[in-house]
């Protein structure tokens, strides 16, 4: 099984980054021969998108790869990092970018949603961001897991999530794509 990983963010010490790591080691325990790809999204720093831009240069190639990416893989894992309850700009760029490529930017591949915050709130605003336009972008999301307070939730040292009710939490995700 593919899997590709994705930490909406540009940050390179990233807790979205972080969780991903550790889903991946949860995720190899369920499915031992899976291959899963983390992209870092510093990689897909693309331009600001414009109309004007697109129609004098075209979808950046960057951007096609990106959408070829998930289409290649059998399930997709999102870590969001929230800026002010919402997107980073990266990531926001980059998806406005794809979906001048196909609109179902996620081609309705399963997928698990996840946003890990230094707040109480676990990246509410981000998280109903991306479930309001699933069904316009071809996210057909499996589950979803919030980690609030992330710094009282995972040991940096060992790079293990703490909180019992969280890693089960993250198994159950898993278990969705199995």
């Amino acid at each position: 099984m593919k899997i590709l990983a994705i930490a909406a963010t540009n940050h390179k010490d990233s807790i979205n980054k972080r969780l991903l790591d550790f889903t991946g080691s949860i995720l190899k325990d369920h499915i031992p021969d899976a291959d899963i790809e983390l992209l870092d999204l510093v990689e897909y720093e693309l331009p600001l998108y414009r109309q004007d831009r697109e129609k004098d240069d075209g979808v950046p190639e960057k951007a096609q790869e990106f959408f070829s990416k998930i289409g290649l893989s059998d399930a997709v894992i999102i870590s969001f990092a929230e800026h002010n309850g919402a997107f980073t700009a990266v990531y926001k760029n980059l998806f406005d970018w794809t979906s001048r490529i196909d609109q179902k930017v996620y081609q309705d591949k399963p997928m698990i949603v996840m946003s890990a915050t230094p707040g109480p709130r676990g990246g509410a605003g981000v998280l109903g961001a991306i479930e309001f336009g699933a069904p316009y972008f071809g996210v057909n999301i499996q589950a979803k897991v919030s980690v609030p307070e992330f710094q009282d939730n995972f040991d940096f040292g060992t790079g293990q999530i703490t909180d019992d009710k969280i890693k089960d939490e993250i198994h159950e995700a898993i278990k969705t794509l199995i």
